[in-house]
């Protein structure tokens, strides 16, 4: 069984219509592809937060984008 590796967190709340409960700050998954593609997807509310996606055994921010539309890939 893969253990969450990824963490995806922002300083704002995370919506996403992707998932029906959406997405807490600081939930954990295995699949990087996976974590990813929810976070650009993803949304904060108020607009204009940013969301990273975290690599957690090393700490390194593998994603982050702000609500501006600008897009970080690392």
């Amino acid at each position: 069984m893969n253990t969450p590796a990824y963490k995806i967190e922002s300083a704002h709340p995370i919506v996403s219509t992707l998932l029906r409960g959406g997405i807490r700050s600081g939930a954990t998954m295995a699949d990087r592809e996976l974590a990813v593609a929810l976070a650009a997807k993803s949304l904060t509310s108020p607009p204009g937060g940013e969301i990273r996606v975290v690599h957690v055994p090393s700490g390194e921010v593998i994603f982050r984008k702000t609500g501006e539309g600008r897009v970080f890939d690392a």
